[in-house]
């Protein structure tokens, strides 16, 4: 595993994605070193340090869900995200919270699975290789001598010997294979036949994973099936070598690593968290909004939950949740709930000057994105300083006018202002096109200053 980062280099990642929101930064990033830090004390009192989780407050397009999304690349460990508004109270059909750490178990399996196929890939490769040479160059038949009869006299013959022409030696054809003159012939493989019986289940909540069990067990009851097919060698190499990679891979001891991961370091982002809170006690839905919270808060306090791969204890899982909380209010979690979130931090609304950022700063800049997207058209697009002010501008405008979602506003801004270059940019190639807040207003005007108008298109 690489060098874990620390809390400025966490920062500065986040920074080539994300736009302000320093103090919900610094907050995941010393959540995120935290999780090594950990590890690093004596374990008697490694079992006694909680994670600190966290509560990111604000309105929807400020970075809530793109800070998870960097967040995983970032982790190292297993990290899932996940909407609250999936699950329901346990009786009620749906999803039931549990499912959450069967879905980051898997995902630390495939993770765990990959890491060690990728340890033994060369030598995956060089015994795929053995096989091909095989196919293209099957051993001669042995010739059994008949069983000499009683009493009878044995005559021995002497046959010539077999010579094989010197291009077709095998230490030739790896020569030729491995210099790729070979990618062109075609042999035939032995493939496993994937195909299980199609058994559908109408399940209840917590049973969403009964179909994959099922499947399980069936695989092992029926007799595998294979078919053979013709491919070229390249694509027989990619077959044969997953083929011996799996067989090379110990996967007691990859479930064994991947649920030792999930328990010390696995990380689960909750969006939504605001949709499961209750806002007046009583009846109606919010009672099942409530139910959600009860079965979260057992998760989230640590117990052990039942997976295909075996037990895992969610003790030491760090939640980080998130939710927009315009209605209901953090403080309309259930008691117990709320303190298991000791950290909260508020981010800031997205204003014109954040706007101007945002189209041009980031990596993924939604400026350089179209620019990008034109290009294999032969359309050289360009934006002057005085279109991207006024596109933040026109944005930051219709999101006080209307409801307010942030960022996620310029898209549709964007989208409207080049729907005409994008839909004829076949026809010009070989242009250059330059978007000036002329072009912008003409374009943007209409929609400006009717308000209805806005509401519904932008």
């Amino acid at each position: 595993m690489e060098r874990p980062l620390t809390p400025k280099e966490i920062v500065a990642e986040l920074d080539k994605y994300i736009i302000g929101q320093d103090e919900a930064k610094r907050c995941v990033a010393i959540a995120l070193r935290n999780r090594w830090r950990r590890q690093q004390v004596p374990k008697e009192l490694r079992d006694e340090i909680a994670p600190k989780n966290i509560i990111m407050i604000g309105p929807t397009g400020v970075g809530k869900t793109e800070i998870s999304r960097r967040l995983a690349k970032l982790a190292q460990a297993p990290f899932l995200k996940i909407e609250a508004s999936k699950f329901t109270e346990v009786g009620y059909v749906g999803r039931d919270v549990e499912s959450m750490i069967r879905d980051l178990t898997e995902l630390a399996v495939n993770i765990v699975r990959n890491e060690e196929e990728e340890k033994i890939e060369g030598k995956a490769r060089e015994m795929a290789e053995e096989r091909i040479l095989d196919l293209l160059l099957p051993p001669p038949p042995v010739k059994a001598s008949p069983p000499p009869e009683q009493g009878g006299v044995i005559e021995v013959t002497a046959e010539p010997p077999v010579t094989e022409p010197p291009h077709k030696t095998r230490e030739q054809l790896r020569k030729l294979l491995r210099e790729g003159k070979l990618d062109e012939r075609l042999v035939e493989v032995e493939v496993s036949d994937r195909a299980l019986p199609v058994v559908e289940i109408f399940s209840t909540a917590g049973l969403e994973d009964i179909d994959m069990n099922i499947k399980d067990m069936l695989s092992g009851l029926f007799p595998k099936k294979t078919k053979r097919r013709k491919v070229k060698v390249p694509e027989a190499m990619e077959i044969l070598s997953e083929e011996e990679a799996q067989k090379l891979v110990d996967m007691d001891k990859v479930v064994k690593l991947a649920i030792q991961r999930v328990e010390q370091s696995g990380i689960i982002f909750f969006d939504e968290l605001d949709k499961i809170a209750s806002r007046e006690q009583g009846h109606g839905p919010d009672v099942s909004r409530e139910g959600v919270q009860r079965d979260i808060l057992p998760i989230v306090e640590g117990t052990t939950v039942m997976t295909k791969y075996g037990m895992v204890k969610t003790d030491h899982i760090l939640f980080i949740a998130a939710g927009a909380f315009y209605v209901s209010k953090p403080s309309d979690l259930i008691p117990e709930l709320q303190g298991r979130f000791p950290i909260r931090v508020e981010l800031e609304s997205l204003g014109k000057e954040e706007f101007v950022r945002i189209l041009t700063e980031p990596q993924n800049a939604l400026i350089t994105q179209y620019v990008e997207l034109m290009k294999p058209e032969n359309v050289h697009l360009s934006f002057a300083k005085d279109a991207i002010a006024e596109i933040a501008e026109t944005a930051a405008t219709i999101n006080e006018r209307t409801e307010n979602i942030g960022a996620r506003r310029l898209y549709t801004i964007m989208e409207r202002l080049l729907d005409e270059v994008s839909f004829d940019a076949p026809e010009l190639s070989g242009q250059k096109i330059v978007i000036d807040a002329a072009y912008v207003n003409k374009k943007l005007e209409e929609f400006v200053q009717d308000e209805d108008l806005s509401r519904y298109i932008l």
